[in-house]
């Protein structure tokens, strides 16, 4: 059983869901992530998102954008990356760590220390999960047996758009969580329609029986709790992101952790039974 697989397990026994930020790595300082990925820990994250900065993320909005620029722009690559996750590693094993970026950084690492290197590399950090952006699931069946032979999961998006063909073929090859993408653009766009979500959700579970996942467009305590009535996770990115890019960097952690903590009241303020009535259906 996978980190990941062990930690929704855990957290449907107990009715609760799964809170998980997002944060570029490298941003808003080179040398913050580790601290910031244990900070957000200490205020009830569940699983960690840690983006892989690239300089074309076609699915992200401005404020990602900018955070992946700022991060390049400190040196900040695969390989830092992978060395963020080490650190976080040196005392903690327990958290569930996903790199979310593209195929070009993937397969740029590869090309610079060998075949495979991306996978063995990320498996000996500590990593947990990948979600690549632009790697369709019809493509990449070879690099997801890797990855679980490595013992990682692969992770997808669905969208408002996806056809019941593409969730098949998502469900037939994913593995930890499906990440769905409750907004029609790119993160941090447009307004998020709960009643749409929740429409959408029992569609993804006819083909899917991993947890759902579902993020652009969660803001604040509110609109977490209300997606969270029909989702197994939280997914949080650009508000963290807005949260702390111009902060001083002693006050980076505090104010990340203090915005996670109030997304954590709410909800574990929902009731118990919704949340083992609506999980991993």
């Amino acid at each position: 059983m996978s980190r990941i697989e062990a930690t929704f397990a855990a957290l449907k026994a107990d009715g609760r869901r799964a809170l998980i930020p997002y944060v570029t790595a490298g941003f808003p300082y080179a040398d913050i992530t580790p601290e910031l990925m244990h900070g957000m820990v200490a205020a009830g994250a569940d699983v960690i998102e840690l983006g892989v900065p690239f300089s074309d993320p076609m699915a992200d909005g401005p404020v990602i954008q900018q955070a992946g620029e700022t991060a390049l722009g400190l040196g900040v690559g695969m390989a830092q990356v992978l060395a963020m996750v080490r650190a976080f590693r040196n005392t903690d094993d327990r958290t569930p760590v996903v790199l979310m970026g593209y195929a070009n950084p993937v397969e740029r690492y590869d090309g610079r220390h060998g075949d495979g290197a991306f996978i063995r590399d990320a498996a000996t950090a500590g990593v947990d999960g990948v979600l690549v952006v632009d790697y369709p699931p019809e493509e990449c069946a070879a690099f997801a047996a890797a990855l679980r032979a490595h013992g990682m999961d692969l992770i997808f998006l669905l969208a408002p758009t996806s056809t019941s063909e593409r969730m098949a073929q998502v469900a037939c090859i994913a593995s930890g969580y499906v990440y769905y993408v409750s907004l029609k653009g790119v993160t941090g766009a447009g307004h998020l329609d709960t009643e749409a979500v929740g429409r959408m959700l029992p569609r993804i579970r006819e083909h899917v029986s991993l947890p759902v996942g579902v993020g652009f467009g969660i803001r604040d305590a509110r609109s977490a709790q209300a997606v969270a009535t029909v989702a197994d996770a939280i997914i949080i990115g650009t508000r963290i992101i807005q949260l702390i890019e111009a902060q001083p960097r002693d006050q980076v952690v505090p104010v990340a952790g203090a915005f996670l903590r109030e997304i954590r009241e709410a909800l574990d303020a929902l009731p118990a039974a919704t949340a083992k009535n609506a999980a991993g259906r």
